[in-house]
């Protein structure tokens, strides 16, 4: 499934940094985050899908990649993302 429109709207909403923001940092880690987790409750049923398992280490590398570059760019936007999202780390 994929992450429905009205959820990432709100996520949208919820994460940006100005009224016209879709795309910083926060935002794509928050979409990220919401399919990181639909996905780990799919496979606690669905245990033999390894398709789609390769797709979700693929979705938790870019989100690792995205929050390496927001620490370097600005360290108190990813504390407080961290803080919000509830990541480790």
């Amino acid at each position: 499934m994929a992450l429905l429109q009205d959820k990432k709207t709100e996520l949208v909403s919820k994460y940006r940094r100005h009224d016209k923001d879709t795309g910083s940092p926060e935002v794509q880690v928050a979409i990220l985050s919401e399919r990181i987790t639909y996905l780990t409750e799919h496979f606690k049923t669905h245990k033999k899908d390894h398709h789609s398992r390769r797709g979700l280490l693929k979705l938790v590398g870019q989100r690792r990649r995205l929050l390496d570059y927001l620490r370097t760019v600005d360290q108190n936007r990813y504390k407080t993302l961290i803080d919000q999202l509830g990541i480790r780390k």
